[in-house]
């Protein structure tokens, strides 16, 4: 019989979602987040999410880039 006082096991942090790297991601290149976001993305989020979704956004925004000097020039 359990007790009411017995400490709880530590909950399992939430699964990661793409959507959830991509928000995280986008907001730090734009320089704004939430400190209580921040937080929260910290725990659920795994660190090689982040590292993928933001080398395609850097690769993204280059090739975004190179293609509108190449259609202005």
């Amino acid at each position: 019989m359990k007790h009411a006082t017995e400490p709880r096991p530590p909950q399992a942090p939430g699964r990661s979602s793409a959507l959830r790297s991509i928000r995280a991601v986008a907001w730090s290149l734009i320089g704004l987040r939430k400190g209580s976001e921040y937080r929260e993305d910290l725990q659920r989020i795994h660190p090689l999410h982040v590292i993928v979704v933001g080398l395609v956004a850097i690769f993204g925004l280059v090739a975004l880039l190179m293609a509108l000097v190449h259609f202005i020039v």
